[in-house]
């Protein structure tokens, strides 16, 4: 048997004494209350067939990319799918990257240059901290969703208006600085106040970027998202979109100007380094974006947020709730023993609800995460803030 390294294998019996070691399940027939799917469009069956019949249509019967899209793997799809979306949200460009991950990736650790500094919200995703990390720039955290605080950062580190809107034309002895957030952020389900930290962005010259993961199909008039709801595209550098939750197939785009896009396709190295996607998941993204043009998901599901922040007043949870407009709301349960205890009983109640524990969140600051969406019926939703009532006052 080949030998596994002693420091690693510590690792995981540390992960294991607190209760926290991760493990793969397989799929279950439990009500769904976790899964990223708020519109069901994963199961849509008209997105199915558009995908299948715009595929024939153009005649394309081709099971891969065959290489990177700088090589062999681009097609008139990949231009045609990202005419579609910078129109869908109003912007210059899209160019589209293999998932939400290789998205921030690719963006963090090319664009930010040496001498640049990257302000990010505490809570923000993982896969930009990583890109971030394999950067150059300088990077600093502010509070979550306290624009004070980044003012506070700001001058903490150092940097005033008039360094950084200095000639902007002298090239790398500039300092550019990006203020990087989330429409929707994925373990809390809040939203910071996009239109102020737009305005002050624009007002400073700073570069805004905003990762709309959890705000896409959920927000706007067609579900554009937070951003495009608000009209703040044009005070907005870069905008990621994903395609894995709301949307219900797979992929991402980065959204913004023709300069950036070139910028990408030269730098970003997880755009530059992999294979493309296949067709078929090309023509899903295009069907799902023809999808949100109908309003029956969406609207089912905002009367089910609805309804469910109305539900958790009348069961007296709405303290341990983190307030929420979005599909997702967490319920704070301090301790991993405690929140696996009460998600374990939902669970055998028959309602998939997982809990989210340190290190993805702070320690004391585990939680139950409910994702709704528009197939949950107003009986699930009772059932199961009802079961939630009755576990938590037995675990006190």
């Amino acid at each position: 048997m080949v030998h596994f390294p002693r420091k690693l294998q510590a690792k995981l019996e540390e992960r294991t004494a607190n209760n926290a070691l991760r493990s793969l399940g397989l799929p279950n027939n439990l009500v769904d209350f976790s899964s990223n799917d708020y519109l069901g469009f994963a199961r849509n069956k008209a997105i199915f067939e558009r995908s299948s019949n715009l595929l024939f249509q153009k005649k394309i019967i081709q099971n891969g990319a065959t290489g990177s899209r700088l090589l062999s793997g681009n097609s008139e799809l990949y231009f045609e799918l990202e005419n579609q979306i910078a129109h869908v949200h109003g912007v210059e460009e899209a160019l589209l990257f293999n998932s939400g991950y290789d998205a921030n990736i690719g963006f963090f650790s090319s664009v930010p240059q040496r001498g640049d500094l990257v302000l990010y919200d505490e809570y923000i995703h993982a896969s930009i901290r990583d890109g971030i990390a394999m950067g150059v720039a300088k990077s600093y955290k502010f509070k979550h969703n306290n624009l004070d605080d980044l003012k506070a950062l700001l001058q903490r580190v150092h940097i005033s208006k008039n360094e950084v809107s200095a000639d902007q034309s002298s090239g790398s002895d500039t300092i550019d600085i990006y203020i990087v957030t989330e429409s929707v952020f994925s373990m809390d389900g809040d939203t910071p106040n996009l239109t102020e930290l737009a305005h002050f962005c624009a007002l400073e010259k700073y570069h805004l970027v905003v990762d709309e993961a959890h705000a896409i199909g959920v927000f706007g008039s067609e579900g554009q998202g937070l951003v495009f709801d608000a009209t703040l595209q044009p005070k907005i550098f870069a905008q990621i979109v994903t395609f894995g939750k709301a949307m219900g197939c797979h992929g991402a785009a980065i959204l913004g100007s023709a300069n950036l896009k070139n910028y990408l396709i030269n730098f970003a190295r997880s755009f530059i380094y992999t294979t493309g996607m296949p067709p078929h998941a090309l023509a899903t993204i295009s069907s799902a974006y023809s999808e949100l043009k109908t309003k029956n998901s969406r609207q089912k599901l905002k009367e089910n947020i609805t309804f469910f922040n109305a539900q958790i007043e009348v069961f007296g949870l709405d303290t341990q709730f983190i307030p929420s407009t979005s599909a997702i709301h967490c319920c704070v349960i301090s301790g991993i023993e405690k929140v696996k205890k009460v998600s374990s009983y939902l669970q055998k109640e028959g309602f998939a609800v997982k809990p989210i524990l340190s290190p993805t969140v702070a320690k004391g600051q585990e939680r139950l995460r409910f994702c709704l969406h528009s197939y949950n019926t107003k009986k699930e939703i009772t059932g199961v803030l009802r079961l939630l009532q009755t576990s938590i006052k037995a675990h006190e």
